[in-house]
């Protein structure tokens, strides 16, 4: 509890530093783009499709499950308790089609109730390119690629730092049209050492409306698939559990075929507090089988500072 709100203190002085700085540059997003805002929930995967220049700084707060099924069936595990994260994404922007990308990185606070113990330590680190291949602004649309790498930097005890990294091939697109932002992004998760990670697909949406000038609230849909699973050989967790880990987790779990599919829905919204600084909260559940996955609930907050 006591690094929750040391991390919700580092959010809202990251914010009241953003305020204070923004009458010192102009804000570098295009002015077709002006509107374009990040989604909330899938942020290491699903991430805003336009290039530009900011600080992402987050915090997550995830109920575990109560159960998880384990044994490729055989029976249900007891665990409860929660997940907490906070962490940093960076990207910045060569150009308007071109940037490089941190995606992944923070400290993580695991706290199950039952079966696996508490730990805390640190994420994976991931980073890599963004391009634009479609920028168009008469449109309002942009279509990007990203090639990202996940290297195992993270502690094993938060299930973190196996295999041999990875890499994320994603395509995402943005698309606004009035006061509407539609965007999406679909990819894969590709590890070099398939024992202690499984191959994951995914997809994510976002629709959000802009009411006002500054508030915007928003939908978001994040499905999970298991196109190959892993050997087993990682955590203790990989040998039992019957599903993969979502957007933070790649368990390389032997039995992750048995529930392929992970599919969570958030509501939310953003405020505008400044040209270059927004506010964001989400509220995330799945929609598949909870005892099929980590996730009972999850709330993230984050500030997006942009230049």
């Amino acid at each position: 509890m006591k690094n929750y709100l040391l991390s919700a203190g580092l959010l809202a002085g990251l914010s009241i530093a953003a305020q204070a700085s923004a009458p010192l540059a102009p804000v570098a997003t295009p002015d077709a783009f002006t509107n374009a805002i990040t989604p909330i929930s899938n942020p290491t995967l699903h991430g805003n499709p336009l290039p530009q220049t900011n600080v992402h700084a987050m915090l997550m707060h995830q109920r575990l499950s109560n159960g998880i099924n384990v044994g490729n069936g055989a029976a249900t595990a007891p665990l409860g308790g929660d997940l907490n994260l906070v962490a940093v994404q960076l990207e910045y922007a060569f150009n308007e089609r071109f940037s490089l990308i941190a995606s992944k990185d923070g400290y993580i606070d695991f706290n199950p109730n039952n079966t696996l113990t508490e730990e805390n330590g640190f994420a994976n680190i991931a980073a890599g390119v963004k391009y634009a291949f479609i920028y168009d602004e008469p449109s309002q649309f942009v279509f990007s690629g990203s090639a990202v790498l996940e290297v195992p930097t993270g502690n094993r005890d938060v299930l973190q730092g196996y295999g041999d990294s990875s890499v994320n091939l994603i395509a995402s697109a943005l698309k606004i049209h009035d006061a509407w932002q539609f965007s999406g992004a679909a990819g894969v998760q590709l590890p070099f050492d398939t024992k202690e990670q499984s191959v994951i697909g995914f997809a994510s949406a976002h629709v959000s409306y802009h009411v006002t000038e500054r508030f915007v609230p928003l939908v978001e849909l994040n499905w999970f698939r298991v196109i190959s699973e892993g050997e087993g050989t990682g955590h203790v967790a990989s040998s039992l559990a019957d599903f993969e880990g979502g957007d933070l987790i790649n368990l390389g779990s032997v039995n992750a075929s048995a529930n392929k599919d992970i599919v969570t829905a958030a509501i939310g919204a953003r405020y505008k507090l400044t040209d270059r600084v927004n506010l964001g909260a989400a509220y995330e559940i799945p929609l598949t089988d909870e005892e099929a996955n980590l996730m009972k609930s999850r709330v993230t907050l984050d500030v997006v500072w942009t230049f």
